[in-house]
């Protein structure tokens, strides 16, 4: 039986009054590209801060590569990378400097981690910024920094928050081509993103949360087959687009807004 990447039972994050996360259970398998979608205040961010040991759950277990995790696993940690909402860099490190610092933390000797700095910063095309203070990087160049921290060691297991944010489509291009290589090469990537046409793209398999609970979760064809199977008139293999499979599972698909504004009409 194949080991998953990724296993969650029950898993549940309470904040006071407030459930962020109820009761969601799935399955990674291992060399998978996984869109984790859900609107605003779904639970997406809350879900990936509890898999990757920054939030330890109200309930329910976690399995990465096949065993328990919790926040205290630094084994397991060292086998995965993160690309966070807030991005969480260092500013006044150079970039250089910062990517040093992240190899090392990850257990690479002072050779490699200098090495792979470099390789990576001439990748991400920001090697004539090695110099300049991280806080000094525009956005879209912390994000392109934040991405080469989270694979400077080779992880198994990636996990990423909103990674195209702010990159121009000549970056983002480029690493998208980077994803697909580690996929091929058999790591295991994990994405939640608000751009859908990014998703349809890249991943094989999506799950949608909703007010905290998984709505959904299988392949695109999967999905797309079971929701044209509730919409009239719809052919069972007819080519959805995840924007109608997403709209259509979080309630949204079809409707017209209730309220307009005034002074836009």
């Amino acid at each position: 039986m194949e080991i998953a990447a990724i296993q969650t039972r029950g898993l549940t994050r309470q904040f006071g009054e407030l459930t962020a996360v109820e009761n969601v259970a799935f399955s990674v398998a291992p060399g998978q590209f996984f869109g984790f979608l859900g609107p605003n205040g779904a639970g997406k961010s809350t879900t990936i801060k509890m898999l990757t040991g920054l939030l330890e759950p109200s309930a329910g277990t976690i399995e990465i590569l096949g065993q328990p995790f919790h926040a205290s696993s630094l084994d397991l940690k060292r086998q995965i990378g993160v690309v966070p909402e807030g991005m969480a860099l260092l500013g006044r490190l150079t970039a250089t400097e910062y990517l040093s610092f992240v190899g090392r933390m990850y257990g690479l000797d002072h050779d490699t981690a200098n090495r792979r700095a470099g390789e990576l910063l001439e990748f991400m095309q920001l090697a004539n910024e090695g110099r300049k203070l991280v806080t000094d990087f525009s956005h879209g160049m912390q994000k392109k920094l934040a991405l080469a921290a989270a694979v400077i060691h080779g992880p198994k297991l990636l996990f990423l928050d909103e990674p195209f944010e702010g990159v121009d489509a000549i970056a983002a291009g480029m690493l998208k081509t980077m994803l697909q290589g580690m996929i091929q090469r058999g790591a295991t990537i994990f994405l939640t993103t608000h751009v859908l046409e990014i998703v349809e793209r890249l991943c094989s398999h999506v799950a949608i949360i909703s007010r905290g609970q998984l709505v959904a979760n299988g392949s695109l064809e999967e999905l797309r087959v079971g929701v044209a199977s509730t919409l009239p008139g719809a052919e069972a293999d007819q080519k959805l687009t995840l924007e109608e499979i997403f709209l259509s599972i979080v309630g949204a698909g079809g409707t017209e807004p209730t309220q307009e504004l005034s002074w836009l009409a």
